[in-house]
């Protein structure tokens, strides 16, 4: 058997529902025959473990107690035998065939170290129409690259953010640079911690919008309320960015325009106007414990520690 050119990363715990349409998005890739599967399962109870006989997997076991997002990522690489590492998710599904082709050519260039690809939501009846992808065009890419660290430093701490917006829901890396920086071991957002590494030793990252899946998770206004919380921390404690409250009046006026040009049930309205509400709610609650200097309850309430300091 030829040694695998890709190989694609997949934490799992129970994710009966929805493994089975990954890995088959996965197996009409382009590519497919240059890959290999590494699953990374933490304790499936609930017949996943089952599923995956039935898949041309590489199928590794750890203790639920021992999964960390940056950890076990870092012990999935460590396991790779391919050129290029791909992250992915139980949850997520290719969007076409040419999901890892359409990273994979970038790294003609040997100063990109990452591809990172975009998140979209399907046009399905059970998730929010809200959220549906609707594309104003066919996408592109850009490159990201400071040759100096200054460069880099002298940013605003929002451009910081936005040259970091990196998701290891859909990124492609070349696995030398893995070896070289890897993971940190943290609970939350090790993929943009790793860009933010990556572009200080002056490697280059590109955002290519061509490299979908689909992946959604729906949300609830106690979720929506705690990782908005989740999201502001880390990005503040890990860029120094902290923003107004996004939500304004007209966001909600605009809910009730697209609910009726779309012809939606009424209850997209309520829904979402829910969560306006606590994404605005969870904002205010943020920015007042920074202004009373009382983040570290914030951190508690969380029961989530990023140690990382603000750069």
């Amino acid at each position: 058997m030829h040694k695998p050119y890709i190989s694609i990363i997949i934490p799992v715990k129970n994710g009966i529902s929805t493994i089975e349409s990954c890995l088959k998005g996965i197996e009409k890739q382009s590519l497919y025959k240059q890959c290999e599967v590494l699953i990374i399962d933490s304790g499936s109870t609930d017949g996943t473990l089952e599923v995956l006989q039935n898949y041309k997997v590489k199928l590794f076991k750890i203790p639920p107690q021992e999964f960390n997002h940056g950890a076990t990522r870092n012990y999935g690489i460590s396991l790779a035998e391919g050129e290029l590492v791909v992250m992915t998710v139980q949850d997520a599904t290719p969007s076409n065939t040419l999901w890892l082709e359409n990273m994979a050519r970038h790294f003609i260039d040997p100063e990109v170290a990452g591809v990172c690809g975009q998140q979209v939501v399907p046009h399905h009846p059970d998730k929010n129409p809200h959220r549906w992808f609707r594309p104003q065009s066919e996408g592109g890419y850009r490159k990201v690259q400071y040759p100096n660290q200054e460069d880099f430093l002298n940013l605003t701490p929002e451009n910081k953010k936005q040259a970091c917006s990196w998701d290891d829901v859909t990124a492609m890396y070349r696995k030398t640079a893995l070896l070289e920086i890897p993971f940190q071991p943290v609970m939350f957002g090790e993929d943009m911690i790793w860009a933010r590494d990556a572009l200080l030793k002056g490697f280059s990252l590109i955002y290519d919008s061509t490299a979908r899946v689909e992946h959604y998770h729906h949300h609830y206004p106690d979720y929506t309320y705690r990782r908005v919380l989740i999201v502001w921390l880390f990005i503040y404690k890990t860029f120094g960015y902290q923003r107004a409250n996004p939500i304004v009046f007209k966001d909600y006026i605009l809910i009730i325009y697209r609910n009726i040009k779309w012809k939606l049930p009424f209850k997209w309205i309520w829904h979402n106007w829910s969560l306006n509400y606590y994404i605005s709610k969870a904002v205010k609650d943020f920015n007042l414990s920074i202004e009373m200097n009382q983040l570290n309850k914030i951190e508690q309430k969380l029961a989530l520690h990023i140690p990382q300091g603000k750069i």
